[in-house]
């Protein structure tokens, strides 16, 4: 059974929550604080965390930011703070969406249905190999979101990941911002053109601590970004 963490320290929020998701078919776990849920969702990732920001012991964007750390499973923000900045900060630390109180539960169970059909793998079995168009040494995991370089490990968020599948399967080609986010992100995910800098700093430095010596990205002002693959040895 498809388990989900909520992590909500408003009792009642939590509780009709719960109801609804387990009226739905889904097992649930509730944490009321933080730490606790990190401790849990780093010992034991669940399916899907519904996670509130405002938390006593260790708010939700810090959880966020420690578990992706660990885990590239499913996380959906939940919060009353609706300004840009935080739905920015969530998404670009690797949230999946970002749903704002006060919600429906249904509605809420319609976007957790929702996420998990987009974040589920498409076989059960991952093929980590090297695809046609991918730099020497670069290994994508299509199914897992998981890359390495050289044998290291990239540890990118979702987005990151997405970012890099596409930039590398072409090598050369100068990408806008704009065509960025049409090709690497799903069209319900709240994602800027802005938030691209942000990716495109985070993978210039994943990749560049693994090869120092070369700029992987290479920005054209003005336009955009473009994969930029080593010259031959």
């Amino acid at each position: 059974m498809t388990r989900i963490v909520i992590v909500e320290d408003e009792l009642d929020i939590a509780s009709v929550v719960q109801d609804y998701l387990r009226h739905a078919g889904y097992d649930t776990e509730h944490f009321a604080d933080g730490q606790s849920a990190l401790e849990r969702i780093v010992a034991a990732p669940p399916d899907l965390t519904l996670l509130d920001i405002m938390l006593p012991r260790l708010d939700g964007i810090e959880v966020l930011r420690r578990a992706r750390e660990h885990t590239v499973h499913p996380i959906i923000m939940l919060t009353a703070r609706i300004e840009e900045v935080d739905r920015l900060l969530g998404l670009e630390l690797g949230a999946d969406d970002y749903v704002c109180k006060p919600f429906s539960p249904r509605e809420l169970v319609a976007r957790v249905r929702a996420v998990l059909r987009r974040t589920a793998p498409a076989v059960a079995v991952a093929v980590a190999v090297a695809a046609p168009g991918d730099a020497p040494g670069l290994v994508l995991d299509d199914v897992h979101w998981r890359a390495s370089l050289d044998g290291t490990p990239l540890n990118l968020t979702r987005r990151e990941f997405g970012l890099l599948q596409v930039l590398s399967r072409h090598p050369g080609r100068i990408f806008s911002r704009a065509r960025l986010l049409e090709l690497a992100y799903d069209d319900t995910v709240d994602v800027t053109e802005r938030a691209i800098d942000s990716h495109v700093k985070n993978l210039r430095r994943k990749l560049g601590a693994v090869t120092p010596a070369h700029d992987w990205i290479r920005s054209v002002y003005g336009v955009g970004f473009a994969w930029e693959a080593p010259p031959p040895a």
